[in-house]
C-alpha cells in the first residue's frame, strides 16, 4: 500500500463567495466613486470571513511524493537503483494485495534482502556484475510469478490449475528467498577476503614482535631514575 502524508485543504466557497458578492453589488449598486469600492470590498471581505468560518479547512491524505532520484554520475547504477525501487514498491504493492501470511512473510522478506542488495552495489558499484543475473532474471521472473499468484488468488475461486499453480509457487518462495540471501551474502565475497587477510597479516605481525602467541610478563627493573617495566617473553 502507497505511503500517503496529511495535508490540508482550504474550502473554495469563502473565494466564490466573495466574488459572488462583488457581482451582486455591482449589478445592484453603482460603482462609479471610490466610496463604493471601499464598500463593496468591505461587503466582499465580510462574506470570505463568514463563508471561511463556516466552511473550515479539512485534513486530506495524498500519496507521500516519490523520492528524488539523483544520478550517480554511472549509468548502469543509476538504471539499477531505478530499477530496484520499482522492483520494491512492487513487492510492498503484492505484499498488501495478498492475503496469505506465509507469501507475505516471504515477500517482506525479500523486500528487506533486495533492499540490501541495493545498498550494498550503490555503495560499491564494482560489485554491479556479480547482479547481472539477479537484475535480468531472478528478480523480473520472482515477480512474475508473484503477480501470476495475485490474479489466482484475486479471482476467488478454486480449481485445478488456480491451486497447483497457487501452491507451485507457494513452495518456490522458500527457495526464492534462500538464493536472494545467498546473491546477499556473495557481494561479502571480497570484504570477507580482504578482513581475513588483514586478520592473518596482523596475527603474523604481533607475533613477529613479540606481542602475542605466548605470555608477555613484566619485569621490574631498577636504575638510577627510577622503575622501568620491560616486557619480555
Amino acid at each position: 500500500m502507497a505511503n500517503t502524508v496529511k495535508k490540508t485543504r482550504e474550502s473554495v466557497l469563502p473565494i466564490y463567495g466573495a466574488a459572488a458578492a462583488w457581482a451582486v453589488y455591482a449589478a445592484a449598486f453603482p460603482l462609479y466613486r471610490p466610496s463604493h469600492f471601499v464598500f463593496a470590498a468591505l461587503l466582499s471581505g465580510g462574506v470570505l470571513l463568514l463563508l471561511r468560518a463556516v466552511c473550515p479547512a479539512e485534513e486530506i491524505s495524498v500519496p507521500e511524493p516519490p523520492e528524488q532520484e539523483t544520478s550517480t554520475g554511472n549509468p548502469e547504477l543509476d538504471n539499477v537503483i531505478r530499477d530496484g525501487r520499482l522492483a520494491i514498491s512492487e513487492m510492498r504493492r503484492l505484499d498488501a494485495n495478498i492475503a496469505d501470511e506465509k507469501i507475505s512473510a516471504d515477500i517482506r522478506r525479500l523486500e528487506a534482502v533486495s533492499n540490501s542488495i541495493f545498498q550494498q552495489v550503490k555503495a560499491d558499484p564494482a560489485k554491479l556484475p556479480q547482479i547481472r543475473r539477479f537484475m535480468d532474471y531472478y528478480l523480473p521472473t520472482t515477480l512474475k510469478l508473484l503477480n501470476a499468484y495475485d490474479r489466482m488468488d484475486a479471482a476467488g475461486v478454486s480449481g485445478q490449475n488456480i491451486d497447483s499453480t497457487k501452491q507451485r509457487v507457494e513452495e518456490m518462495m522458500t527457495t526464492i528467498v534462500a538464493a536472494f540471501e545467498k546473491q546477499l551474502d556473495s557481494l561479502f565475497g571480497s570484504d570477507a577476503l580482504d578482513i581475513s587477510t588483514d586478520i592473518s597479516v596482523l596475527e603474523s605481525m604481533l607475533v613477529q614482535e613479540g606481542l602475542a602467541g605466548e605470555k608477555l610478563e613484566a619485569e621490574t627493573t631498577r636504575n638510577g631514575d627510577g622503575t622501568d617495566i620491560d616486557l619480555n617473553l
